[in-house]
């Protein structure tokens, strides 16, 4: 899970396993969340599968950052 906060928000990219088979690699879908003064705000449900789960936290964060563009 990565980190950072943006315009007094704390967002949140999360990167959840998924393992496709025993014969193939597995795969991250990415989430992100969104607090403010450590209570939930906002949270993205499945933004899409990734290779690696640094692409996956990355999306979440990206989702998190737009969210907070829009709406902070």
């Amino acid at each position: 899970m990565e980190h950072e906060t943006s315009k007094g928000y704390a967002l949140w990219g999360h990167a959840i396993a998924q393992q496709q088979g025993l014969l193939t690699s597995d795969r991250y879908a990415a989430s992100g969340t969104i607090t403010r003064d450590q209570k939930f705000v906002e949270a993205s449900g499945i933004l899409g599968w990734f290779d690696t789960e640094a692409e996956a936290q990355d999306a979440g964060l990206a989702w998190a950052r737009a969210w907070v563009d829009n709406h902070g």
